[in-house]
């Protein structure tokens, strides 16, 4: 899971360098650094739990490691969906950098489609409010994470991203 989350600190990065809003750009980073710091945490409690052994302490600790680490991706990933809305410069020739353009790409042709679709069967009363039941939510990042299929053969057991892993080549 703390490899996981330096995936996301590394597509993190390389959104806040094709950003075109600065301020954008600036919190992706922010999310990005908190999200390294709570990944870094997160595997010095595992290493030493793992030395430790079973304790109701060092598994709560964990536990609450993880649900952090959580919190930090999802914040990383809101600000990345701001990113990409606000615009984002050319990738370099770099593959990471192409394949994480690529992807902000096909969620932001997704959530341009979901809203064109919602304007056509517009779901407003009278007002023009725009009615909360039966309506779908827009896609998010986290949804396209969740529906690519898992690269299973592309992962050693203990992956490092340090170690020539792409950003996308992880199942979030």
């Amino acid at each position: 899971i703390a490899s996981d989350g330096q995936v996301v600190v590394k597509f993190g990065n390389i959104l806040a360098k094709h950003c075109l809003d600065q301020r954008c750009s600036m919190e992706l980073l922010r999310a990005a650094e908190h999200t390294q710091s709570v990944s870094s945490q997160l595997g010095i409690v595992a290493r030493v739990k793992a030395v430790t052994g079973e304790s109701k302490a060092s598994s709560e600790l964990l536990l609450s490691n993880v649900q952090n680490l959580v919190r930090a991706v999802q914040h990383v990933l809101r600000a990345a969906e701001a990113a990409c809305v606000k615009g984002l410069g050319q990738a370099s020739a770099d593959s990471e950098e192409e394949e994480v353009a690529a992807f902000c790409q096909q969620w932001r042709k997704n959530l341009t489609q979901h809203r064109a679709k919602e304007a056509l069967n517009s779901d407003r009363d009278e007002l023009g409010l725009r009615k909360t039941r039966g309506a779908k939510a827009e896609p998010t990042l986290m949804s396209l994470v969740q529906e690519q299929p898992p690269r299973s053969r592309n992962i050693p057991k203990h992956p490092s991203p340090r170690k020539g892993h792409t950003v996308m080549d992880r199942h979030l």
